[in-house]
C-alpha cells in the first residue's frame, strides 16, 4: 500500500511539475489555457436511478433582494443526484466517506475512453478491457494514478428522463456501462484512482448486483456519474478536478467537475 501510495503521489506530482512548466514554457500563468466544467446543473428536470428520487429534490425561496435585500435558498436532495460522486462506503462498509476521501486523490491525470461507436447498436454493452488496450495502443499505457472516464454518448438523453433512463416495460433500464472485467483491469493493472460516466451508473443498466460498484469502492475507488461535456475533452493530456460538497459521513454527494487543459 505504501509503494502504491509513493508511485501516485509521484505521478501527481511528476504530473503538476509538466503541467506548470509547459505553461510556462509558453509564458502563461496558470498552468492551463482552458477549464471544461464536465458537470450537469442541479435542477428539477435531473434524470434519476429511481423516479421517487426527482420528487426528493425540494427547492424554497428564503429571501429575496426585492424584501430582504439578499437572496437565498433552502435545498434538499438526494446524495446521489445529477453529476455526483460515489464514495466508497456507497458499497464497502468501513470504507472512506465522501469527507475521507484523501484530497490529493481529487486532482489527477484525466483518461476519456470513448465507446460510442459500441454504444450505438447496443445500448446495454459493457466497456471491455479490449476497449482499453485499444485505448492504449492510440495514447500509450494508462499510468497509475489518474481518473478514467467513460464517453457513451448517453449525455444526448439527458434532457429526457425517459430517453435516459431507458426503461423497458418491466422497468428495467438499459444504458451501458464497465464490465467487471475492465473494472478490475483498471484497479489491479493500472492502479487508476477513479472511474466516471456520462450515465446513471458505472453499472449498466440491467445490473442487479452492481459488480463494479462492489469490487471498485471495495478498493477505495470514488466514481463520478452522470458526467457532462465529455466532447470537449482530449482522451489524454488533461487534468481533471474532483470537487464534491464535503458531506460528513456522506455515501456519496453532487461534485462539481472540472477538465483543465494545457
Amino acid at each position: 500500500m505504501r509503494i502504491r501510495t509513493f508511485v501516485i503521489g509521484y505521478v501527481l506530482a511528476l504530473a503538476v511539475f509538466l503541467f506548470a512548466k509547459r505553461q510556462a514554457d509558453a509564458g502563461q500563468p496558470g498552468g492551463f489555457r482552458a477549464v471544461v466544467d464536465l458537470t450537469h446543473s442541479v435542477n428539477d428536470r435531473v434524470p434519476t436511478y429511481e423516479l421517487s428520487e426527482k420528487s426528493a429534490y425540494q427547492v424554497k425561496t428564503v429571501a429575496t433582494i426585492e424584501k430582504d435585500k439578499y437572496f437565498a435558498r433552502n435545498i434538499s436532495l438526494p446524495e446521489h443526484y445529477g453529476t455526483h460522486l460515489d464514495a466508497p462506503a456507497h458499497f464497502a462498509r468501513g470504507m472512506w466517506t465522501v469527507d475521507q476521501i484523501p484530497a490529493e486523490r481529487l486532482i489527477a491525470p484525466l483518461v476519456v475512453l470513448d465507446v460510442i461507436s459500441k454504444v450505438k447498436s447496443n445500448p446495454d454493452y459493457q466497456i471491455s478491457v479490449e476497449d482499453i488496450a485499444k485505448w492504449e495502443q492510440a495514447n500509450g499505457q494508462i499510468p497509475p494514478g489518474v481518473v478514467v472516464i467513460a464517453r457513451t454518448g448517453w449525455e444526448s438523453r439527458w434532457d429526457s428522463t425517459k430517453a435516459y433512463r431507458n426503461a423497458d416495460a418491466k422497468g428495467i433500464m438499459h444504458f451501458p456501462g464497465y464490465s467487471a472485467d475492465a473494472a478490475k483491469f483498471l484497479v489491479e493493472g493500472r492502479s487508476v484512482l477513479g472511474l466516471g460516466i456520462d450515465t446513471l451508473s458505472i453499472d449498466y443498466g440491467p445490473s442487479q448486483d452492481f459488480p463494479v460498484h462492489q469490487y471498485t469502492l471495495a478498493h477505495s475507488l470514488y466514481h463520478l456519474e452522470n458526467v457532462a461535456s465529455l466532447d470537449r475533452v482530449p482522451a489524454s493530456g488533461a487534468i481533471v478536478v474532483v470537487a464534491p460538497m464535503k458531506l460528513e459521513g456522506g455515501s456519496g454527494g453532487p461534485v462539481r467537475i472540472l477538465a483543465l487543459l494545457h
